[in-house]
């Protein structure tokens, strides 16, 4: 499956300590390997359900944990799982070619609480923003979910070793969403159009969906430049522009 596995173990315990909220929590596990992060995130979930495709690691998952009361392992694909039916956390150190498709998986869950990924350090820094830039998904999710990058690992402390360091992606969702429900449609198709890059600039997009007076106003409450090009304006600030934009009061 192409993916490499943590070997330190004062990493995976620290990795395991910033999954979830504490005791108590079930915990889904993505891409579990031999079961060693399985272990450290059995010692502080209440519950694990641990997802293993290949068999030969299965076989290895299920023998570490057999004696865990509270881990679940199941061989299969967990892009395939159904998610729980009630709040769950999703950890995982995820294949770099599956880690599009599992953070898909992780936001279309209704239950989700949190997901604390190991990731290309890459992938992380866009979808959180570190470079001052700001992903299409980000932006479109954020009404609902905050992202942020957390610790970085070294390329070294994998086996085998990959060409570049990870890092440690984490998605929460937000006790209270930033727009109504009602209003995230119109958002979502607010930030598509934003997003065409057509006329070079976010103000230009949005014009050719919007009245200029109105993207004007928008803009101005936001405070968003007008020659903002759309990746460097802040989730924050979109969903600003998309309050006035569409009449929703803050």
């Amino acid at each position: 499956m192409s993916q490499n596995f943590l070997a330190d173990p004062a990493v995976i315990a620290r990795y395991a300590r910033a999954v979830g909220d504490g005791p108590g929590d079930l915990v889904v596990e993505a891409g579990a390997g031999d079961g060693r992060i399985t272990a450290a995130l059995a010692a502080r979930a209440g519950r694990v359900i641990a997802y293993e495709i290949d068999p030969v690691l299965a076989r290895r998952l299920a023998e570490r944990c057999r004696d865990l009361p509270n881990v679940r392992y199941v061989t299969g694909d967990f892009l395939r799982a159904r998610p729980p039916r009630g709040p769950f956390h999703l950890a995982g150190n995820i294949p770099y070619a599956a880690t599009s498709r599992i953070v898909a998986w992780a936001l279309d869950a209704p239950g989700l609480e949190s997901a604390t990924l190991v990731t290309q350090v890459e992938y992380a820094r866009k979808r959180a923003g570190d470079y001052g830039r700001w992903s299409l998904v980000t932006v479109r999710t954020w009404p609902v979910f905050s992202w942020r990058m957390g610790m970085r690992v070294p390329r070294d402390r994998f086996r085998p070793v990959p060409r570049v360091d990870s890092a440690v992606l984490r998605l929460d969702r937000r006790d209270r969403p930033l727009l109504p429900p009602t209003a995230m449609d119109a958002y979502v198709r607010c930030v598509e159009v934003g997003f065409t890059g057509v006329g070079g600039t976010l103000h230009a997009s949005l014009r050719r969906a919007y009245p200029r007076a109105r993207v004007d106003a928008a803009f101005a409450v936001a405070g968003v430049p007008r020659g903002a090009v759309v990746a460097h304006v802040h989730p924050d600030q979109w969903v600003a522009v998309a309050r006035v934009l569409h009449g929703h009061a803050p």
